[in-house]
């Protein structure tokens, strides 16, 4: 059988099922990766389980996306982070050290090895030929306790790359076309594999670039080839015994199959407020902008941040132009300043901030009101920059750079000025000292978690009972994105290990009204459109609103990471049989559920009807045997809680 790049990935790393599309695998994981939005649930569920030690090859804990300390709350999550990662086995990044993708992929990234991660842009690891897959935190919880990855096998979709990047145009344009192509839900159930002779022009962290937003398409994963670019980074990176060669067999066929030719793409822009909002950057050219945003996961390489400094350099931004720029690792800082690209930067007005996530998340850097603001960053969903009515547009290093010059939207050809052609160094600054190795086992073991007042243990909560009557206490619409069913943010990320104040804040960009109305209701169903649950992988999507009582999702479609975490916290995900019963539901309904374990133990549908006794519709899940056991013991945590004490 000849075999593609993913198929080899999975094959080599499978403990249960088949290469068939839409079974249910299970795939063995080497490392994981948690960061401190949601790693501290991880901790704090590792700590429930009962796990005595990390049973993993590698587990990285980063701090990147909460580090503004306004007061106590998020240096003791720092500190208990540190004392869990000590605690559990797990390497461990300090504050300042840099973004967890980047950070991962310089350090730890290693080709044909399996990454689980705890952040939906996981799958930028992908980019040195790994199998990276974003999950929730218990999925990443049961990884570090030694469970394998349970999902449904994947349709690879082969993209051929041809030709070679114009002047002006990088690889963030890649993945906006592949976004103007097929929008935000394109790649659902689906693992992109890049291949074709355009990957010859493309550098580890170009790929990077493209695997990181394979998430913005729904894809389980995006991966690369590892090839002779991929021995030059781990060379660079002073790791090049990690490299192994990982090609797909020649005649090795996908399931469904499309092409772009490098050489026709333009500067791309995604308009506010989705990443499929696609167009060319000269159809809006002339726009006033506000912000202009170097840095994130999605554009975190040196070439990145030296072909910005490279625009500006001896320049000044517009006076009405804020220009931020957030390092990707410290590592990526020290060189730029190193080569003078940090001078120049500073020089031409950019406000420099320190290495992490920073304003991607809207810690921090959020733009004006109704202000365009042209970011870098992977995603634009509407608040996400911490400004309720934000207009984030995503673009490449190239536009961002020029239209700070401008004070407008700008198409990059049009600086009279050469194309900076810089390309990633052969010999970077390796900066290791940020990263504090595991302890050995029984030093772990001694080891006692540091609590602050504001970090509380997990919830318990009841497995699904065989029938019940739910009111309907909201009916949200398409593409609802986590961050709308939770905020993240300065104002609410520091209460990730506080879930009862952390719910208070659940569905308040849909409703304000929510979190009150459940907390008087208790058990009630939430209605759905298509894509309910896109975007981060955040688990406190699922988790809050469980704990003000949700009970059932119906919708019309889910994103697979929000679905699973819906299952992992004891939360029913159903679609409609007939999508046109959405319309025929409104929110203060109550629906009436009835033989809820017999429908979900024979896979048939569970007919719900409404209260008038009249109406009833049809629903359907796709769940596998093992999610149908995670309901039923009330979660994933309660179903490991109690394998553990079996082995």
């Amino acid at each position: 059988m000849h075999l593609n790049v993913a198929q080899k990935l999975i094959a080599s790393h499978l403990v249960h099922g088949k290469l068939s599309a839409g079974d249910e695998i299970g795939i063995s994981v080497d490392q994981t990766l948690t960061q401190d939005a949601t790693g501290t649930l991880v901790m704090l569920e590792l700590e429930a389980m009962g796990l005595d030690y990390a049973r993993t090859k590698l587990s990285v804990q980063y701090v990147d996306h909460n580090l503004i300390q306004e007061d106590y709350r998020n240096a003791d999550d720092h500190l208990f982070l540190r004392s869990a990662a000590e605690r559990f086995g797990l390497w461990y990044s300090r504050p300042g050290n840099g973004v967890s993708h980047p950070c991962h992929q310089e350090n730890f990234g290693k080709p044909g090895a399996t990454l689980l991660g705890s952040d939906s842009h996981t799958p930028a690891a992908g980019a040195l030929g790994m199998l990276a897959i974003g999950a929730g935190g218990l999925e990443v919880a049961q990884a570090i306790a030694g469970e394998p990855f349970l999902t449904r096998m994947p349709q690879i979709w082969g993209i051929r790359l041809t030709g070679s990047l114009p002047d002006w145009v990088s690889a963030k344009d890649v993945i906006l076309e592949m976004l103007r192509r097929h929008g935000v839900d394109g790649g659902v159930g689906r693992i992109i594999e890049y291949h074709g002779p355009g990957l010859a022009g493309l550098s580890a962290m170009d790929r990077h670039v493209i695997a990181n937003m394979g998430a913005e398409l729904g894809a389980t994963a995006s991966v690369f080839p590892s090839d002779r670019e991929t021995r030059r980074f781990l060379r660079a990176w002073q790791r090049e015994n990690d490299w192994s060669e990982l090609g797909a067999d020649a005649g090795a066929a996908y399931d469904i199959e499309d092409e772009i030719d490098l050489s026709s793409l333009e500067p791309l822009i995604a308009m506010p407020s989705s990443p499929g909002n696609v167009v060319t950057v000269k159809e809006v050219a002339g726009e006033p902008i506000y912000q202009a945003y170097i840095g994130s996961s999605a554009n975190p390489g040196y070439r990145d941040f030296a072909v910005a400094a490279a625009i500006v350099r001896d320049k000044a931004v517009h006076e009405r132009v804020s220009f931020d720029v957030n390092p990707t690792s410290r590592a990526q800082l020290e060189m730029l300043s190193r080569e003078g690209y940090v001078q120049d930067l500073l020089h031409a007005g950019a406000r420099l901030h320190q290495a992490g996530c920073n304003g991607c998340i809207g810690m921090g850097q959020a733009p004006a009101t109704s202000t365009l603001s042209l970011r870098t960053v992977p995603r634009n969903f509407p608040g996400r920059s911490g400004t309720p009515e934000d207009k984030v547009c995503l673009v490449s290093p190239e536009t961002a750079a020029a239209s700070a010059l401008a004070g407008e939207i700008t198409d990059p050809r049009t600086l009279p000025m050469p194309y900076p052609r810089i390309s990633d160094p052969d010999h970077p600054i390796v900066h290791r000292a940020m990263f504090a190795r595991p302890l050995p086992r029984e030093d772990a073991a001694e080891v006692a978690l540091k609590k602050g007042p504001n970090i509380a243990s997990l919830p318990d909560f009841e497995p699904l009972p065989e029938s019940f009557d739910l009111p309907v206490l909201l009916k949200a619409g398409d593409n609802v994105s986590t961050d709308e069913i939770l905020p993240a943010g300065a104002r609410v990320l520091p209460f990730r290990s506080n879930v009862p104040k952390l719910a208070e804040f659940a569905f308040e960009r849909i409703d304000d009204t929510y979190a009150k109305r459940a907390r008087d209701t208790g058990d009630h169903c939430v209605i759905g459109g298509g894509n309910y649950g896109q975007g981060s992988s955040r688990e406190h999507a699922a988790l809050a609103p469980r704990f003000l009582g949700l009970r059932v999702v119906i919708a019309k479609s889910f994103a697979r990471i929000h679905a699973q975490n819906l299952v992992n916290f004891g939360i029913l995900p159903l679609t409609f049989a007939n999508e046109q019963d959405y319309e025929s539901i409104k929110a203060g309904d109550t629906l009436h559920f009835e033989g809820i374990q017999t429908a979900l133990a024979s896979g048939k549908p569970l007919k719900i009807t409404l209260e008038d006794g009249k109406r009833t519709l049809e629903t359907r899940h796709t769940l596998t045997q093992r999610q149908v056991e995670y309901l039923r013991s009330g979660g994933v945590l309660n179903w490991t809680q109690q394998r553990l004490q079996r082995t």
